[in-house]
């Protein structure tokens, strides 16, 4: 079921789960779970990767995860691995949208807000010129205006933590080799700091498209979620090994994490840290894959 064609307004959604945070987050969980994959979890005994996420959302309780989802704060945890190279260029972190110097920024850039909003608060401007700051100030105050609690729509736990929401604006990645703009995605399954599996979005502006590969660089044929699959003929980078180091070391002391970075001409950017991969309501196919995912998952309290 695709709640958001059914609730279209953002809006109407957070004021919707404002109004149910009195339900115990194991219903919750429970409920959620069952709308959006067609079946109830198992959580006294999870054996799917998806079903280990729910209960990694209400067990697992390090603090530096909360660190971690923060757009901003994570730059730091990122340099605390010796890794500050690979982050993006920052132009700055904003309280509110009219402290951004929008004539001294370049002709491209994104805004985001600190909190994420679900990979919702995003607004990329490809033309300055064009560009209406006063619907990104409408925007960013819109994202502002969210009490945080509300950023976990899963009932996401890290996001309980975060730092009050504020804005970023960052250098706009784009890859001339796709003719959309966008960048391909590599997404990094990694259990207690080793990597497991990967994920890679394509064409995500067009026709978004997404292959999967297992630890040995086996590119998966039929594996997907919900997506089209990305024709096995892809070539990963050819510095794909350098990758895989940098997710390691993001992802060491971490039950589990999805470590998200991007590659454009060889270069390795960092994207995100993801402890709760589609808030775990997603389906595999074959679900034979959700299995193994989940047996790699062995501490997730």
């Amino acid at each position: 079921m695709d709640y958001k064609r059914i609730i279209g307004s953002q809006t109407l959604r957070f004021r919707i789960l404002k109004a149910l945070a009195w339900v115990p987050d194991s219903w919750m969980i429970r409920m959620q779970y069952r709308i959006k994959t067609g079946r109830w979890p198992n959580l006294k005994h999870p054996q799917r990767f998806t079903e280990k996420l729910q209960v990694y959302k209400m067990k697992y309780r390090n603090p530096i995860i909360q660190q971690c989802v923060d757009k901003f704060e994570v730059r730091k945890y990122v340099e605390s691995k010796g890794l500050g190279d690979i982050l993006n260029e920052l132009y700055g972190v904003y309280n509110t949208p009219n402290d951004i110097d929008y004539v001294k920024l370049p002709n491209q850039f994104v805004v985001k807000s600190t909190s994420g909003g679900g990979g919702l608060n995003v607004i990329i401007v490809k033309d300055m010129t064009l560009c209406r700051i006063d619907e990104i100030k409408k925007a960013c105050t819109k994202w502002l205006s969210y009490d945080v609690d509300q950023s976990s729509a899963g009932r996401e736990w890290a996001y309980f933590g975060i730092k009050k929401t504020r804005i970023i604006v960052e250098r706009l990645l784009t890859d001339k080799k796709n003719e959309d703009g966008s960048i391909e995605d590599f997404k990094f399954f990694c259990f207690n700091g080793e990597f497991k599996a990967l994920c890679v979005d394509k064409d995500r502006y067009s026709n978004h498209i997404r292959g999967f590969w297992d630890e040995n660089l086996q590119y998966l044929d039929g594996v997907k979620s919900d997506h089209d699959n990305l024709k096995h003929k892809y070539q990963l980078p050819h510095n794909i090994r350098e990758m895989i180091d940098v997710a390691e070391k993001l992802s060491d002391g971490f039950p589990f994490v999805r470590v998200d970075l991007y590659n454009i001409d060889g270069k390795v950017y960092f994207g995100e840290l993801t402890f709760y991969p589609w808030s775990g309501y997603v389906n595999f196919y074959p679900d034979s894959f959700d299995f193994k995912l989940g047996s790699y998952f062995t501490a997730y309290n």
